[in-house]
């Protein structure tokens, strides 16, 4: 047997897996969408999710891998915090254990705890299902820790090397902070760009206290704009804070598609002219598709 037989070689198992990954997180943000907002928000929201321009770079970049055991960790989350008392600990359990695992893919990804920390206001877990997941979360910061690696180290060894390498560096933090944002645009596609102000209206109208987070699921789903609108908000704050932080500047094209996704979900809110929007956001795709240069 040669040295390369019996292991998988070459990049194609690589790419498989990245794919694969990438394209399931479309069913896990319906699955979180369906638990919060009910099975109309989460049915609405999965043709936008398909045809999401961020598509084009769920196949070429490794981010496709973060977005979907962050999507998975946070739908888990989702289902603990919905299912019965003796069956929640489980997926309690395996969502933290897949959270926990964000900050040591990608520095980057420490924001994207917004979105299941909405989960959990939306949801109220009870206590022991917050305790699983929590015990869970702590499982490999823990593990990294006591094998001698440190995270805030890690992050500045990286800011570092960044640093001294140049590269994007090289242009003011002002031109990022608003490429950055553009760079989102595009990659959520036009319909997102109409819905979010009506989505994130329905948060500051208050419907999110009245119905979202009123007692019982009955409340939860009397406010499916409201439930959807905080997931879309709380990927939102995040991409806002990790580019106003300044870490982020430059390869956003990759970086945003963890937090892009679950953008996306907020076109589920705006129900007229569906179908015009979601070709609209095909047509948006095969234009990045051949349009813009990206290294990614």
């Amino acid at each position: 047997m040669g040295a390369g037989e019996g292991r998988l070689g070459g990049t194609g198992w690589a790419a498989a897996l990245i794919v694969a990954a990438g394209t399931s997180a479309a069913a896990a943000i319906a699955v979180t969408v369906r638990c919060l907002a009910g099975e109309r928000a989460a049915r609405a929201a999965v043709p936008f999710l398909a045809l999401a321009p961020l598509a084009v770079w769920i196949a070429t970049a490794m981010d496709a891998f973060f977005l979907a055991v962050g999507a998975w960790g946070t739908a888990l989350l989702a289902l603990a915090a919905r299912g019965a008392r003796r069956r929640a600990l489980v997926p309690a359990a395996a969502g933290g254990l897949l959270l926990g695992c964000l900050p040591y893919l990608s520095y980057g990804l420490l924001p994207l705890f917004a979105v299941p920390l909405a989960v959990v206001v939306l949801g109220r877990p009870r206590l022991r299902v917050l305790a699983a997941a929590g015990v869970a979360l702590a499982v490999v910061p823990a593990a990294f820790t006591l094998l001698g690696f440190w995270w805030p180290d890690g992050v500045r060894a990286t800011l570092d090397t960044y640093l001294v390498s140049r590269g994007s560096a090289q242009r003011s933090y002002a031109y990022f902070l608003f490429a950055n944002l553009a760079v989102l645009g595009l990659l959520t596609g036009p319909a997102v760009a109409h819905a979010l102000p009506r989505t994130l209206a329905e948060l500051c109208r208050g419907a999110l206290w009245r119905g979202v987070l009123g007692r019982g699921a009955r409340a939860r789903s009397a406010a499916p704009a409201a439930a959807v609108a905080a997931l879309a908000g709380a990927a939102l704050i995040g991409v806002l804070v990790l580019d106003a932080s300044g870490v982020t500047r430059g390869e956003v094209e990759r970086i945003w598609v963890p937090f892009a996704a679950w953008l996306t979900a907020a076109a589920a809110v705006d129900r007229p002219r569906v179908r015009a929007w979601l070709a609209a956001q095909a047509v948006t795709a095969l234009a990045v598709q051949a349009l813009v240069l990206s290294p990614w």
